[in-house]
Parts: structure tokens; C-alpha cells; sequence
């Protein structure tokens, strides 16, 4: 009887991010994460596993590695989309998983969730309330993140959304925290504010929030009062 060959993390690259001594394309929160979560996708139907925050892939490429298709992906940023790609390619893998855009149509159906933790308290209590709100109300979500990078806070913010919490054991100094029995979601909308004539709105990952930075304040004194050129025909 033939037995499937562990996936390869190794193999992994965080290209276009930075590289070297150090920095890792996955980490012991990915393997704890798709442990707790094998017995789940072994059971999740095609196109029903959604993964949210995966660096560079980890997570949605060994869940493809293991049989998954139509794995939905959404990364925040362009380079994790970019490193997905590259490494979805090198493993063969590229047409099981898909990047999406953050809106209801990716977690519409969703029995799986795999979510790497953010550190913001309110870019997870959007994540949470998202999937609530648009995933399959049988939606398992299996969040993990370092230990060091947790805090009890998110078991509140995730406990908003979902009735039932469950912790795992801690491994390798990470943790996961599965959440069952979706509570009644909202989308969320981004917070608003004025500052003078600028209007801002912000969703819950952002930097300093619906308030003006340092490094906008900067930018903005350093715009032309008029944009150069003309307007598009």
C-alpha cells in the first residue's frame, strides 16, 4: 500500500521577500495548525477549505499536498500572493489553490478555516466576524500563531463571533484555537474619521487605524496641491 510523502516545506521559498539566515518560509504554528485541522479536511468537500493569513503558502499548499482542491487563499499582501504563486508552481500545485479577494464570496461554503493569528485584536475580530457571517454554519476555524505573538484578548474577540471554543495542547511554542458554532456574523464596514479635509476609513488590519500617521502626514506634505496632468478621455 502506497503512502503519501510528507509535504516539503523545505522547499518553500519566501521569494520576492527577503531570504537568508533566519527567515523562514514556515514555521511550527503552520505544522501545528494543519495537524489539529487533518481529521477536518480529510472530511471538507472540493472547494470548501479557505485559508487566511498563509505567509508564503504553507498551509493552503499542504493542504493541497494532501488531496485539498479548490483552496481559496486570501494574504493581505502582494508578496505573499506573489510567493504562493511561485511556490505553488515549483510544487505542482498551482491548480489547487486560487488567491481571492477579502469579501463574502471567499468564505461563501466554507467548512474549513485555516488562519494564521494576526497580532491586531481587530484585524481577528474581522476575520471572525467575516467568516460567521459567510462561511458554512458547520465552518471549523483552526487559528494558530507563536505563543509569544498570542494573548488571551483573542479568545474574547474570537468567542464574539463563534459559541464554542476549543485550545489545543501548546507545541514548539505555538498554539491553536479552533472555533465551532457560528454565532450571527456581520461584514465588517471600516471605521470612519476626519481629519481638516481628509476623510479616512480603515479596515480592522490597519496601521494607526481610521487616524493620520506620521508617515501619511509626511506624504501629504509633499503632494502637489494639483495633481500633474490631465484627466482621461
Amino acid at each position: 500500500m502506497s503512502t503519501l510523502e510528507p509535504f516539503p516545506f523545505e522547499r518553500l521559498s519566501r521569494r520576492p521577500d527577503a531570504e537568508g539566515i533566519g527567515l523562514v518560509a514556515s514555521d511550527a504554528a503552520d505544522r501545528l495548525i494543519l495537524d489539529e485541522s487533518a481529521p477536518a479536511r480529510a472530511a471538507a468537500g472540493p472547494g470548501t477549505i479557505v485559508v487566511v493569513g498563509d505567509a508564503y503558502g504553507a498551509l493552503a499548499l499542504a493542504a493541497a499536498h494532501e488531496g485539498a482542491t479548490g483552496i481559496r487563499v486570501h494574504q493581505d499582501g502582494v508578496v505573499g500572493e506573489q510567493a504562493l504563486a511561485r511556490n505553488a508552481a515549483e510544487l505542482g500545485l498551482s491548480e489547487a489553490v486560487e488567491s481571492v479577494a477579502w469579501d463574502a464570496a471567499a468564505l461563501r461554503g466554507a467548512e474549513v478555516v485555516l488562519v494564521r493569528l494576526p497580532r491586531s485584536l481587530e484585524a481577528l475580530r474581522e476575520i471572525a466576524g467575516m467568516i460567521a457571517a459567510h462561511a458554512s454554519p458547520e465552518v471549523t476555524v483552526f487559528a494558530g500563531g507563536r505563543i509569544k505573538h498570542m494573548t488571551f484578548a483573542m479568545n474574547d474577540v474570537i468567542a464574539e463571533s463563534f459559541t464554542r471554543l476549543d485550545i489545543s495542547h501548546a507545541r514548539q511554542k505555538s498554539r491553536v484555537l479552533i472555533a465551532r458554532e457560528p454565532r450571527p456574523g456581520w461584514s465588517p464596514a471600516p471605521a470612519a474619521a476626519r481629519e481638516g479635509d481628509l476623510e479616512i476609513r480603515a479596515f480592522g488590519g490597519a496601521f494607526a487605524g481610521a487616524r493620520v500617521d506620521i508617515g501619511t502626514l509626511l506624504l501629504l506634505a509633499h503632494l502637489p496641491d494639483a495633481p500633474p496632468g490631465g484627466t482621461a478621455d
